[in-house]
This record gives C-alpha cells, sequence and structure tokens, in this order.
C-alpha cells in the first residue's frame, strides 16, 4: 500500500523508499519506522529469531544471531514488552535516532527503548536498537 509517492510498503516486506529521511517530517518518521518496532518487539515476545531481525541491517543481524537472542530471553524478570510512546526524535546526516517509553507486562517500570534507522539499498532498517 502506497504511504506517499516515495514511500512504499508490499505486504510482509519492510518499506522501501526513495526519500533521504531530512525530506520528511517527524510524524512520517514514525510512520514508517513504528511498523518495524512493532516486528521487532513482536519477534523477541514471540521468541521468533527471523521475525526479530527481519529489519535489521546485516551488521546489527550479524549481532543478534539465534543464539544470542536466544540467551537473552532466557529469563524475562519485565514480563514481554508492551506499549511504548513516543519521546523523541533525533536526526543525523545519515540516519535517525527514536526514542520511546517502554512499557512491559509484568513489573510498573519505564524502561528506554531507542533505536537508530538507516536507509539501506532502498530499505528503511534497525541499525542499532537497545531497551534499557
Amino acid at each position: 500500500m502506497p504511504i506517499n509517492k516515495n514511500i512504499t510498503k508490499t505486504q510482509g516486506a519492510p518499506y522501501t523508499m526513495s526519500t533521504p529521511f531530512a525530506e520528511l517530517s517527524d510524524q512520517a518518521i514514525i510512520d514508517l519506522v513504528e511498523p518495524l518496532m512493532d516486528n521487532c518487539l513482536d519477534g523477541s515476545n514471540e521468541g521468533d529469531h527471523a521475525k526479530h531481525v527481519r529489519d535489521f541491517t546485516p551488521r546489527l543481524a550479524a549481532i543478534v544471531t539465534e543464539d544470542n537472542l536466544a540467551s537473552q530471553l532466557e529469563t524475562r524478570p519485565h514480563g514481554y514488552y508492551h506499549r511504548r510512546e513516543f519521546v523523541a526524535l533525533m536526526r543525523k546526516s545519515t540516519s535517525v535516532g527514536v526514542v520511546w517509553r517502554q512499557f512491559c507486562t509484568a513489573v510498573d517500570d519505564e524502561f528506554v527503548n531507542h533505536a537508530i534507522f538507516v536507509i539501506k539499498d532502498d530499505r528503511i532498517l534497525i541499525n542499532h536498537v537497545l531497551i534499557c
């Protein structure tokens, strides 16, 4: 389904784009990266490595191997990732950083979820993600 003339999404595929982040509004960027973060966290909650890393850059996917993800998920003292609230968006020359307030199912604590998104081979990908 078309997002706009420069950004498209096909069913089950990552977003592709020919427009650099610098030319997009903050809201347009959030609209593009939210589904990638949804997929990443859903994959983590489900223990589904392929889903979790689907939108990762090759660099990040090489770090988060199946064994690495399994070891991260061995204990879940915070429960599962639940809702999140947008906090801020930071622009760099070749990427955007997004920060959310992340909530989990088993605790009332608030976590920081931050991710760096890049455009690589005309796709928006996650190059870094950390929840702490």
